[in-house]
């Protein structure tokens, strides 16, 4: 087994940089040591469960408080994978906390540094569970959408909530509290990447469509979707929901209702390039 195997290639944001050379100039350099070890061993504990599950993984981006997890799988795996590979990451901090009690009872480490160590352990931890994507507790807001909404719809709440709770968090920043360019630069920092991925949603969708066009949706029940003959085929597949399945019935003019399974819309839509078809065409097309 090569390294690669072991660690993924790991890649620092150029926004870390500038906290680095902050920490030089104001003699806080082992505090960022301790932020950059405990976001490392957060992000592992991702990467080894995302391992297992044998997904496909680019880089670990580090930055400030949080890394990222580059990786295509998600949004396209079950959703119980998802979960327990968005938990791993935070479950690296309990194990910190153990350790640091280990650390504490043999006399291992000075107290500075473990007291160091369980600040920052749960302040980044905190800050990881703030339901904001792309940080683990987005993730987990998102699952707990997609169990009641569709995916494209429950993709878009999380999205536009992440960014105003941003602006909400930015602004009680700079009316109550004083300003601290790190508070800043982390809250811009989140809001490009929700900008970045707001910009990028219509992919992210049809990548979802196109797995399951492909077979890999992971089905734990049915859901029947019931839509007008004249709806496009984009408006019945926004309405499609994480590990279900669905059965189309649509409502043709005449008052009769016909069926058609979702595999039959999707070979429409993809293999016979049919983009701007009706779900009602597809339903009559001679066989």
């Amino acid at each position: 087994m090569t390294i690669h195997k072991i660690i993924p290639p790991i890649h620092i944001h150029p926004i870390l940089f500038v906290f680095i050379i902050i920490s030089f100039l104001t003699g806080t350099f082992v505090e960022m040591f301790v932020i950059l070890t405990i976001v490392l061993f957060h992000e592992l504990g991702h990467y080894v469960a995302a391992a297992y599950f044998k997904w496909r993984i680019n880089k670990v981006m580090l930055w400030i408080f949080g890394g990222v997890m580059d990786t295509d799988e998600h949004g396209n795996r079950p959703v119980k994978e998802e979960f327990i590979v968005t938990i791993a990451g935070p479950f690296q901090h309990v194990i910190i906390y153990f350790l640091m009690i280990f650390a504490s009872f043999f006399s291992l480490l000075p107290s500075s540094i473990i007291e160091t160590v369980n600040i920052y352990n749960t302040t980044i931890l905190i800050f990881n569970l703030l339901p904001i994507w792309p940080l683990d507790g987005g993730k987990l807001l998102f699952f707990l959408l997609s169990k009641r909404f569709s995916f494209q719809k429950a993709y878009h709440m999380i999205i536009i909530s992440s960014m105003y709770l941003c602006l909400v968090i930015l602004g009680v920043q700079l009316l109550f509290f004083s300003f601290t360019l790190s508070s800043f630069l982390i809250i811009v920092f989140l809001l490009l990447e929700n900008h970045s991925e707001w910009k990028k949603r219509h992919f992210v969708f049809i990548r979802f469509l196109l797995n399951r066009y492909k077979g890999n949706n992971w089905i734990k029940t049915v859901k029947p979707i019931i839509v007008p003959s004249h709806s496009s085929l984009m408006e019945v597949f926004s309405q499609f929901r994480r590990d279900m399945k669905h059965s189309i019935y649509i409502q043709m003019p005449n008052n009769t209702r016909l069926a058609i399974d979702e595999s039959d819309c999707l070979k429409t839509y993809f293999f016979d390039k049919g983009y701007y078809k009706t779900v009602g065409e597809v339903v009559t097309i001679p066989t």
